[in-house]
């Protein structure tokens, strides 16, 4: 696979990943303690292949690649449903518009189609 192939694929995982981030609520912080258990899609999700790292935050998403850290894709995501996301964005490599939407499958994946029908999945990135 060619270097611009995996980062233009990379860029399609990342912006999956944004996509389920969208899913989460946020709820307080219990104050110390064990963690409990991730929910929504607030936080951080890795592609399939591992190459691309999607952050979803207080409605707003990026992905960069795993090995660089170069910003692939950045945007926005809202809340459809109590388990779905929908995710608009740039992806930075190609500079065009990008949109995905994504189901919470369990707490730690998130699956997602883009506007073009490539699907692909993202798992909840381990504390």
């Amino acid at each position: 696979m060619t270097t611009s192939r995996k980062i233009a694929s990379a860029g399609v995982l990342a912006l999956l990943a944004a996509a389920i981030a969208g899913c989460s609520t946020s709820g307080g912080s219990s104050g110390g303690g064990s963690r409990p258990a991730p929910t929504g899609v607030e936080g951080a999700w890795l592609d399939a292949k591992g190459t691309g790292l999607s952050t979803f935050q207080a409605g707003a998403f990026q992905t960069v690649a795993t090995d660089t850290g170069q910003k692939l894709s950045d945007g926005t995501y809202i809340l459809t449903g109590a388990n779905s996301v929908q995710i608009n964005g740039t992806s930075l490599i190609r500079q065009s518009p990008i949109s995905f939407n994504c189901l919470l499958i369990s707490a730690n994946q998130l699956n997602c189609t883009s506007g073009t029908n490539q699907q692909f999945t993202l798992t909840r990135r381990s504390a």
